[in-house]
């Protein structure tokens, strides 16, 4: 058998691997917006749960999904991407059926607050691997020259979820009620992890990436790299920060800006749907244009600032935005200021997942939790300090603070050089 005909499946079947990966990330994070919607349109209100504590139950999701990210890391390069996002996609659909099971069990305001903590904190535990063993499963399929484009589709395919939840699932809940609507979803999910585990793979034979071993001659954790390089990369703890304040702009978004809308905002609760969709759909197209956006830029850009220049960019100029929709009082431009800003911080995204791998080496499940523990670590306050902030000093200075957050995420890429040459302009680009 030739190379090329070794070769030739393998670069067929990775396009097949990019859209399960995809697939895995929008139902994963359908999953978890989805409590928001169903608890600003019913659950608050039928339990008399006030934003507060709902904000509380967020968080743990986002807690246990934090405190697990390197755990789950390791349990990537280890045991490779393929059985640890089917672990994930099993788990997470299974605790999101329970979420609906919750109100169909208990009746008073302790019990739905005390069940909702205990299932969404197991679910964020069962979640963990999911960005690090994207991005890892990744880096094994593309080539370097492309890796930028898979993580801005698998990334922007996650928050194309939070542009449809809305809506969705809120045509979900009209018709069957919230208890069933969880049901439905978490079967799906556990449906695709079946899919997952039937056609996927770590990595194709020929990979010119670090592959995972076969079983049989699997090393232990103690012969790959030393833990202590990755840890001492001054490079990944930039990364690390940058990505916490990126975990902080996102999430204000995606657990409040329905209840700003609706609630501050007074919009009805049609607009207040389809208007906080908007925003995550540009953040979805935001995340695909950076990643074929730096493609280009490593061909025609030298040296590392190819890399870095969007994250800096983008990041600096969402804050701005930001701002210009917190201090508008027009319902028009509210919007639209909204949907630029998180639209350009999507720019950034591709950046910090390839660089991440690119800095762990063998180590890029790991090296790409790390990463993310740090997104989610700073990210998880933005549940809890939103509407605490909103409470004393107005909403605006609630989503504000983002702004400045923001800002000082992307002077942390002012540090961050990459050390991979970009790859050859193809013949005839």
């Amino acid at each position: 058998m030739t190379t090329e005909a070794r070769v030739a499946p393998a670069d067929s079947r990775r396009w097949l691997i990019l859209a399960l990966l995809m697939a895995l990330c929008f139902i994963s994070h359908f999953n978890r917006a989805s409590l928001a919607t169903a608890s600003d349109e019913q659950i608050m209100g039928q339990f008399g749960i006030s934003p507060k504590e709902m904000g509380v139950i967020y968080s743990a999701f986002l807690i246990a999904y934090t405190i697990f990210m390197i755990p789950g890391g390791l349990l990537i390069d280890h045991r490779g991407p393929r059985l640890a996002l089917m672990v994930m996609a099993l788990g997470t659909g299974l605790f999101c059926a329970l979420t609906g099971g919750i109100g169909l069990v208990f009746v008073t305001t302790g019990q739905v607050w005390l069940a909702l903590f205990v299932v969404r904190s197991l679910m964020g535990l069962m979640t963990a691997p999911l960005h690090p063993g994207a991005a890892r499963a990744a880096g094994n399929w593309f080539p370097p020259g492309q890796q930028f484009l898979a993580n801005g589709l698998i990334t922007a395919a996650s928050v194309l979820a939070y542009g449809v939840v809305h809506p969705v699932f809120g045509g979900l809940m009209d018709r069957f009620g919230w208890p069933k609507a969880f049901v439905i979803t978490g079967a799906v999910t556990a449906l695709l992890a079946v899919v997952w585990r039937v056609l996927a793979a770590d990595a194709p034979s020929s990979a010119a990436s670090v592959p995972i071993p076969a079983s049989t001659d699997r090393p232990k954790l103690a012969a790959l790299p030393q833990f202590d390089r990755l840890v001492n990369d001054q490079r990944l703890w930039l990364l690390t920060l940058g990505y916490g304040a990126v975990g902080y702009f996102q999430y204000l978004f995606f657990y409040w800006l329905h209840y700003y809308f609706s609630s501050v905002k007074h919009m009805d609760l049609e607009e207040s749907r389809y208007y906080a969709s908007f925003p995550n759909v540009a953040l979805a197209v935001g995340m695909f244009l950076g990643g074929w956006l730096t493609e280009r830029l490593t061909r025609w850009l030298p040296g590392s600032s190819s890399r870095t220049l969007l994250p800096k960019v983008g990041m600096s100029l969402s804050a701005v935005l930001l701002v210009c929709g917190v201090f508008t009082q027009d319902r028009f431009w509210i919007v639209l200021w909204f949907t630029l800003s998180l639209g350009t911080l999507g720019l950034c995204e591709a950046s910090f997942w390839t660089m991440a791998v690119e800095v762990g080496r063998e180590r890029g499940g790991t090296a790409a939790a790390i990463m993310n523990t740090g997104g989610n670590g700073v990210g998880l306050l933005a549940p809890m300090i939103t509407p605490w902030v909103g409470t004393h000093l107005g909403w605006e200075w609630g989503l504000g603070l983002g702004a400045i957050i923001g800002l000082l995420g992307a002077a942390c890429w002012f540090g961050i050089r990459s050390q991979t040459p970009p790859p050859p302009l193809p013949q005839g680009s």
